[in-house]
């Protein structure tokens, strides 16, 4: 038999069952990228909302879920990416659509400054700060004269159908955008948490003194984290209003919409889980498709179900069911296995927890 210097270890990320989940994804989004030629205009607006809403939600949850950033003020870079492709669009007269990368770029840039202004505060102070900072943001947009003030931006007509010539080309891009962005969030989050960066996220959430210790730069990779997040928000922010075609301060910067509902997805979905968002977005637009019309009652609907998710099942519906079952659909986990063939077939079974656990 090898010695145990002789053996050779690899790290496994995937099991039958991820590679599984890896095939029904991928036909998943092909079934969803030809949504425009089996379902209704109506059909495509609302995917593209939950489209936005699972971009939206991912994010939150890579700040909060993984990093240990929890913001309440994601709604800044929201209206920012808004506001940023309509003054483009209209100050330059160009197509709204190149707009959306400069979106993602402000988002950036204001994002770094405010995350070195903020890592000076702890714990509720931080996450009051981040809404301050949206706050602020959206008195200056309220009171700018250049970009309507209160009553915000609309977009002409012929920008509109600079996007495509006709109203069907031009919701079909814009869904198939939208489905993109989505993809290419929790795509873009599984690839940072199978890296050092996903090891470094974890330790910092888990306890960040002894990620310290261990010579982690926490600031760094929270920054690193937040720009990302800040620039992905801003993208999406940009999308939803070019959808909208018309754009307001309190649309743009609305907590309500962009981050307490994300919020509620992550909790009740699972926080600190990839696929928390996911079953979050679909609970919360059940419930939002049947029990909206009874006015402000299925608002206390919802805060009762996220209570009741909460008390009895506090890493989230996805967590709760993932932990007792042993479920995962993202190859997230981290399984010793030996190449030696006289080897045992993995060892560490502690490390074949999700990157998230």
């Amino acid at each position: 038999m090898s010695s145990p210097s002789d053996l050779k270890i690899r790290v496994v990320h995937t099991n039958a069952m991820t590679r599984l989940a890896l095939v029904s994804w991928a036909l998943l989004v092909v079934v969803l990228a030809a949504a425009p030629y089996w379902g209704d205009r109506q059909t495509m607006r609302l995917l593209t909302e939950v489209f936005s809403y699972i971009a939206l939600a991912s994010l939150w949850n890579l700040l909060a879920g993984f990093a240990g950033v929890v913001s309440i003020g994601q709604q800044a870079f929201v209206g920012l990416g808004g506001y940023t492709l309509y003054i483009i669009a209209l100050w330059l007269g160009v197509n709204p659509l190149i707009g959306l990368p400069v979106a993602g770029l402000i988002g950036g840039l204001v994002a770094a400054p405010v995350l070195l202004l903020l890592l000076r505060l702890r714990g509720a102070y931080f996450t009051i700060g981040t809404w301050v900072v949206a706050e602020v943001l959206a008195q200056v947009f309220q009171q700018l004269p250049i970009v309507g003030g209160g009553s915000g931006l609309s977009l002409p007509a012929a920008l509109v159908k600079s996007i495509a010539s006709s109203r069907d080309g031009r919701e079909f891009l814009i869904y198939w955008i939208f489905l993109a962005l989505a993809v290419f969030v929790i795509g873009a989050i599984v690839v940072l948490l199978r890296s050092r960066y996903g090891l470094a996220l974890t330790a910092i959430r888990d306890n960040e003194t002894a990620a310290q210790s261990n010579g982690i730069d926490v600031n760094r990779t929270r920054m690193v984290v937040f720009v990302v997040a800040g620039i992905a928000t801003a993208m999406v922010g940009a999308m939803i209003f070019l959808q909208k075609l018309n754009i307001t301060p309190f649309s743009a910067f609305n907590m309500g919409n962009w981050t307490v509902n994300v919020i509620f997805i992550t909790v009740i979905g699972g926080i600190g889980r990839v696929e928390g968002p996911l079953v979050g977005t679909v609970i919360y637009f059940l419930l939002r498709e049947y029990l909206s019309d009874l006015a402000s009652t299925y608002l206390i609907i919802l805060g009762l179900v996220a209570i009741l998710i909460m008390l009895r099942a506090r890493s989230g519906l996805w967590g709760y069911f993932a932990d007792r079952f042993g479920w995962q659909l993202f190859p997230l986990s981290r399984r010793l296995q030996y190449l030696d063939p006289v080897g045992p077939a993995a060892v560490g079974a502690a490390a074949a927890r999700p990157a998230g656990d």
